[in-house]
Order: structure tokens, then sequence, then C-alpha cells
């Protein structure tokens, strides 16, 4: 079984205006001083308005371009929504699909999430599924129970490791500074790659990638990338800044 390529992933988020290139031209710079060596894989998911100008000041750098969301459907009467294929044409190689902000602000269910990594998958490219639970579901003991039942829903038929990437991001950590004990995560991992394997086969299921999300930082990345089963980072706020990323991807460089 191969160990997966890790992926450290910044999500802008609702942040970012045209300027900002200088903050992804400034990631791209620093990458080019570090000597990866097929350690580790950047990506920068930013707002649809900037993707395909990202995209474009990209070419030719380490950093892929992401984006955060996109609808089911390939076309249609659905006014502010954007397909995976025009994602895609716009330059885009992955999408993130469920993050806990969209199944809070949005109502989005499993169901629409494994719709719509299906639509990236269409479009050949990776979805990236976020699964997590909240505070109550973590104080009620029902981590295991609630990030399981969201993941078996959530990934779609055809979900391979070649076009998906699992980001477990418990809710209550996100944006709070607050990140779950190494047991506690390597706990939670654990439980994804069993349920990849046994839906996968071992070797398909064992090369999925499983990033952790949550309150990422340069201070705690290195601990939290050695856990077993954390084949990267899914990464807020921190993402923002080159020199805040660069010190997450630092963590596979040395």
């Amino acid at each position: 079984m191969s160990k997966p390529m890790p992926l450290v992933a910044g999500n802008w988020k609702m942040h970012g205006l045209r300027s900002s290139v200088g903050e992804l031209a400034r990631l791209a710079e620093g990458l080019a001083g570090i000597s990866l060596q097929g350690r580790c894989e950047v990506m920068i998911c930013p707002p649809a308005t900037l993707l395909a100008q990202f995209a474009d000041q990209s070419a030719g750098t380490l950093v892929r371009i992401g984006a955060q969301n996109c609808h089911a459907e390939i076309s249609g009467a659905h006014t502010g929504e954007l397909a995976a294929e025009m994602l895609a044409d716009a330059g885009a190689s992955a999408i993130i699909v469920g993050h806990s902000e969209r199944r809070r602000e949005q109502g989005e269910t499993s169901g629409d999430v494994a719709a719509k990594a299906a639509a990236a998958h269409r479009a050949g490219l990776s979805a990236i599924v976020c699964v997590g639970e909240t505070q109550g579901e973590r104080e009620a003991g029902r981590t295991l129970a609630v990030v399981t039942e969201q993941l078996s829903r959530s990934l779609p038929d055809g979900a391979r490791p070649a076009n998906s990437i699992i980001a477990y991001e418990p809710v209550w950590a996100i944006g709070s500074g607050l990140t779950p004990g190494p047991g506690d995560i390597a706990e939670v991992h654990r439980a994804i790659r069993t349920l990849l394997t046994g839906r996968m086969g071992e070797e398909e299921g064992g090369s999925v990638r499983i990033l952790y999300g949550g309150s990422v930082k340069p201070a705690n990345a290195s601990q939290l990338m050695a856990i077993a089963n954390v084949d990267g980072a899914l990464v807020g706020g921190a993402s923002l800044k080159a020199s805040d990323m660069l010190g997450i991807v630092a963590a596979y460089a040395r």
C-alpha cells in the first residue's frame, strides 16, 4: 500500500481582493526555495472572484488552485451558482464540498455534498469532502458516529484516491484556536481510514488522503502532521498569509 502524497490546502473562505495576488506570489516564491522533493502538494482555494486570476498567476509554480463550492448540475437556471465545469474552465483542480459552514449556513445535507462531489468528478476535478462534529456532539460521545455517517453519505459512487480527498474538521475547532488532542485526532482519522478501506478495499482506501483542519498553524503543524493517517491539512485563517502557510508546509520540508 503506497503512502498518500500529503496535501496542504488553504481555504480562503470569504476573504481576498484582486490585490491579494501578492500573497499568492509570495507563497509561490517561498515554495520555490523549499526542497519539497515530492514530499507535499500545496493548494490555495480563493473565492470564486479570484479563481481565474490565481490560476493564471500560479501557472508554472508549485501552487495548485481549488474552488470552495459548486452546484451539482452542469448548467441551468441557477442564478448565482457555478457548475464544476465552470470552475475547471477557470483553472481549478479541486473543489471543497460539504464544509461545515455550508452545512450550517446553507443547510447542505450529506446527500447534497455527495451530489456536488460527483459533479466535481464529472468535471475531472478532485472533491475535498469535509466532515466533522460539533462541540455538543463531541461532548455527547458521538464524534465517531457523526463523522462516519457524514462521510458514508457524502462520498458518491466512483470516489477513488485519484478524485477524492477527505478533510476532518471538528466544527468547534475552526477559527477557535482550539484543537483536539493528538489521540483524539488519531482516533477519528483511523475510523475514517477504516471506512474507506471497507468501501474501496485496502489498496485504494489506504491511498485516499485524509486532511486535518481546525486551527492549524505553524506552531502546531509538525505535531499535527505527524499523527497516523493525517495526510496533510485544510488550513483556514493561517492560509491568508504566505509566511504562515509556508510555516505549515515546512512540516514536510525537513
